[in-house]
Protein backbone atom coordinates (compact mmCIF):
# COMPACT_ATOMS: atom_id res chain seq x y z
CA UNK A 1 0.00 0.00 0.00
CA UNK A 2 2.67 2.41 1.12
CA UNK A 3 6.49 3.21 -1.42
CA UNK A 4 9.02 1.36 0.07
CA UNK A 5 12.20 2.63 1.08
CA UNK A 6 13.70 1.99 -2.33
CA UNK A 7 10.95 4.32 -4.16
CA UNK A 8 11.13 8.39 -4.09
CA UNK A 9 8.64 10.31 -1.66
CA UNK A 10 5.36 10.24 -2.76
CA UNK A 11 4.11 13.78 -4.52
CA UNK A 12 2.13 16.14 -2.08
CA UNK A 13 -1.33 15.59 -4.30
CA UNK A 14 -1.68 11.79 -3.86
CA UNK A 15 -0.26 12.22 -0.11
CA UNK A 16 -3.38 14.53 0.16
CA UNK A 17 -5.38 11.88 -1.28
CA UNK A 18 -3.81 9.08 0.71
CA UNK A 19 -4.79 11.42 4.06
CA UNK A 20 -8.28 11.60 2.78
CA UNK A 21 -8.74 8.31 2.04
CA UNK A 22 -7.78 6.74 5.60
CA UNK A 23 -10.03 10.01 7.04
CA UNK A 24 -12.82 8.59 5.73
CA UNK A 25 -11.56 5.13 6.76
CA UNK A 26 -11.56 6.63 10.48
CA UNK A 27 -15.11 7.77 9.74
CA UNK A 28 -16.65 4.73 8.70
CA UNK A 29 -15.17 3.09 12.03
CA UNK A 30 -16.67 6.25 14.15
CA UNK A 31 -20.07 5.41 12.23
CA UNK A 32 -20.12 1.76 12.89
CA UNK A 33 -18.86 2.13 16.63
CA UNK A 34 -21.81 4.63 16.63
CA UNK A 35 -24.66 2.57 14.78
CA UNK A 36 -23.24 -0.14 17.27
CA UNK A 37 -23.97 2.29 20.42
CA UNK A 38 -27.26 3.09 19.27
CA UNK A 39 -28.64 0.00 18.48
CA UNK A 40 -27.23 -1.01 22.07
CA UNK A 41 -28.99 1.46 23.86
CA UNK A 42 -32.19 0.83 21.82
CA UNK A 43 -32.44 -2.73 22.28
CA UNK A 44 -31.80 -2.76 26.34
CA UNK A 45 -33.03 0.36 27.50
CA UNK A 46 -36.31 2.32 26.81
CA UNK A 47 -35.35 5.14 25.18
CA UNK A 48 -36.21 7.19 22.03
CA UNK A 49 -34.01 6.94 19.35
CA UNK A 50 -32.75 10.37 19.55
CA UNK A 51 -31.79 9.93 23.01
CA UNK A 52 -29.92 6.93 22.36
CA UNK A 53 -27.53 8.93 19.89
CA UNK A 54 -27.48 11.53 22.63
CA UNK A 55 -25.99 9.23 24.63
CA UNK A 56 -23.94 7.21 22.12
CA UNK A 57 -22.13 10.35 21.33
CA UNK A 58 -21.75 11.39 24.62
CA UNK A 59 -19.93 8.46 24.98
CA UNK A 60 -17.55 8.13 22.24
CA UNK A 61 -16.57 11.67 22.90
CA UNK A 62 -15.43 10.53 26.02
CA UNK A 63 -17.55 12.65 28.36
CA UNK A 64 -19.87 10.03 30.21
CA UNK A 65 -23.79 8.70 29.43
CA UNK A 66 -26.70 11.66 30.23
CA UNK A 67 -28.93 9.27 30.78
CA UNK A 68 -27.09 6.13 32.97
CA UNK A 69 -29.07 2.79 32.24
CA UNK A 70 -31.32 0.80 34.57
CA UNK A 71 -31.43 -2.21 33.83
CA UNK A 72 -28.72 -4.91 34.75
CA UNK A 73 -28.31 -6.02 30.55
CA UNK A 74 -28.07 -1.70 29.82
CA UNK A 75 -25.68 -1.12 32.73
CA UNK A 76 -23.04 -4.63 31.13
CA UNK A 77 -23.72 -2.67 27.91
CA UNK A 78 -22.59 0.37 28.76
CA UNK A 79 -19.56 -0.79 30.68
CA UNK A 80 -18.63 -3.12 27.45
CA UNK A 81 -19.34 -0.45 25.28
CA UNK A 82 -17.04 2.23 26.95
CA UNK A 83 -13.92 -0.27 26.89
CA UNK A 84 -15.35 -0.78 23.24
CA UNK A 85 -14.82 2.87 22.33
CA UNK A 86 -11.55 3.42 24.17
CA UNK A 87 -9.76 0.85 21.68
CA UNK A 88 -11.38 1.70 18.82
CA UNK A 89 -9.82 5.45 19.72
CA UNK A 90 -6.17 4.58 19.86
CA UNK A 91 -7.51 2.44 16.26
CA UNK A 92 -8.81 4.84 14.42
CA UNK A 93 -5.89 7.44 15.60
CA UNK A 94 -3.67 4.88 14.33
CA UNK A 95 -5.40 4.80 11.21
CA UNK A 96 -5.41 8.40 10.82
CA UNK A 97 -1.47 9.11 11.89
CA UNK A 98 -0.28 5.59 9.59
CA UNK A 99 0.32 8.10 6.65
CA UNK A 100 1.87 10.74 8.75
CA UNK A 101 4.70 8.65 10.44
CA UNK A 102 5.26 6.34 7.10
CA UNK A 103 6.32 9.92 5.29
CA UNK A 104 7.94 11.01 8.17
CA UNK A 105 9.84 7.71 8.77
CA UNK A 106 10.33 7.59 4.67
CA UNK A 107 11.59 11.30 4.29
CA UNK A 108 14.54 10.22 6.92
CA UNK A 109 15.17 6.93 5.00
CA UNK A 110 15.58 9.74 1.79
CA UNK A 111 17.79 11.58 3.56
CA UNK A 112 20.53 8.94 5.02
CA UNK A 113 20.18 8.05 1.03
CA UNK A 114 21.66 11.03 0.01
CA UNK A 115 24.48 11.60 2.65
Amino acid sequence: MYESKNEPLLPKARFALRMLHHLGLAALIVMATMALGVLGHLLLEPLHWHDALLNTSLIVAGIGPYILPTSGAGKLFLAGYGMLVGLVFVGTLGVVLAPLAHRLVHRFHLDDDDG
